[in-house]
C-alpha cells in the first residue's frame, strides 16, 4: 500500500510557491510542552531502574520531564523574547492545569498553541480517539480564546482515522506526516487537510533522548541543513522546522547552542520566522491546488 493521504511527488518537480516577504527559508520553532503523569509510566527514561524493575512512580524520569518545566521553560521563553522571534507550542492540553503559570506565560509571550493531546500518551490507545481530540481541542480553545488550527500527536502516532477526525474537528494543519520540507494537501474524508512540515533530523527529543549524541549536535545539524538548502532555495522555499523540548534543549549545557542556531539564522536576509498557521495561511494563498482534493 503506498501513501494513502498524499499523493507522491518528487520535491523537484513541484511548482515554486512564492515565498513569504520575498524570503524562502521559512523557520518554525516548535517547543513540545507536554504533562509526563506523575502516577503513570513515564513515555520515555533517561535512567532505567535497577535491575529492570521499572515502577510507578518513576521519580528520576518523572523529575528528568519536569526540570524542563520548571527551569528549561523560563530560558526558552527569555531566549525567544530577547530576540522577538515567534514560536509555536505543540502543547498537551493537561499542561493548562498541571503547570498553569508555564501556560499563562506561553500565551502571553503570544505563542500559538497546537494540539497535542490531553497528556503526553500515544492517541493508538485511546477508546475514543475522536472525543480524546475534541476534549483537548476545546481546552485550548477555552484558555486561549482562539481556535486550535494545528495538531501534533504524541509521538507522531496516529490511528488511520486521525486525519478524518482532525478535519472534522476544523484542524488546518496536522505535523504527524514529516514526509516534505514543503507544506502539502492531503486527502481526508471530509476536504483537504495540510500535512505541515515537522522535523524528525532537527529534533532534540531523537538527538539527544534517543541517538544521544553530545550537546553540539544540534547546532551542526542545523548548519549542514541550512547548507544543503542553500541551492535548494534558488528554485523553491523550505520550511526549517525544529523540534523543542523543555527538558531536552532547555538544559544549561545545551541551551547556548540553541542560541547560536537563532542568532546564525536571524543573520541570514533570505530567512523569516513564522508560526504553524501562518506559514499555513500562506500555503494555501500560494497553492490552491487542495480545492481539487
Amino acid at each position: 500500500m503506498t501513501n494513502p493521504r498524499i499523493p507522491y511527488e518528487m520535491a523537484n518537480q513541484r511548482k515554486p510557491l512564492p515565498p513569504p516577504d520575498g524570503k524562502p527559508l521559512i523557520v518554525h520553532l516548535v517547543v513540545n510542552v507536554e504533562h509526563w503523569r506523575f502516577d503513570a509510566a513515564m513515555p520515555r527514561k533517561i535512567i532505567t531502574a535497577p535491575h529492570g524493575a521499572e515502577s510507578v512512580p518513576d521519580i528520576p524520569n518523572y523529575s528528568w520531564a519536569e526540570y524542563g518545566m520548571r527551569a528549561g521553560m523560563p530560558r526558552i521563553l527569555e531566549l525567544f523574547a530577547d530576540r522577538g522571534v515567534p514560536a509555536s507550542t505543540s502543547i498537551n492540553a493537561g499542561v493548562i492545569d498541571a503547570y498553569p503559570a508555564c501556560a499563562d506565560a506561553m500565551l502571553e509571550a503570544g505563542w500559538e498553541f497546537i494540539g497535542h493531546g490531553m497528556h503526553q500518551k500515544s492517541m493508538q490507545g485511546e477508546d475514543d480517539e475522536a472525543g480524546l481530540i475534541q476534549a483537548a481541542l476545546d481546552r485550548l480553545e477555552a484558555f486561549t480564546g482562539v481556535k486550535t488550527r494545528g495538531w501534533l500527536s504524541p509521538g507522531l502516532k496516529e490511528t488511520l482515522d486521525t486525519p478524518d477526525i482532525l478535519k472534522a474537528a476544523g484542524v488546518d494543519y496536522v505535523c504527524d506526516w514529516v514526509v516534505d520540507d514543503l507544506p502539502t494537501w492531503m486527502t481526508t474524508a471530509h476536504g483537504p487537510l495540510i500535512a505541515m512540515p515537522y522535523n524528525l533530523e532537527i529534533n532534540d527529543s531523537i538527538i539527544y533522548a534517543i541517538e544521544k549524541h553530545a550537546s553540539p549536535e544540534m547546532y551542526r545539524r542545523m548548519t549542514d541543513t541550512v547548507a544543503a538548502f542553500a541551492q535548494e532555495l534558488e528554485s523553491n522555499a523550505r520550511v526549517l522546522a525544529i523540534g523543542l523540548h523543555p527538558h531536552l534543549i532547555g538544559v544549561p549545557h545545551r541551551i547556548g547552542y540553541l542560541e547560536r542556531m537563532l542568532d546564525d539564522l536571524l543573520a541570514r536576509d533570505d530567512t523569516v520566522f513564522m508560526t504553524g498557521s501562518q506559514i499555513a495561511d500562506w500555503f494555501v494563498a500560494v497553492d490552491q491546488s487542495g480545492d481539487a482534493a
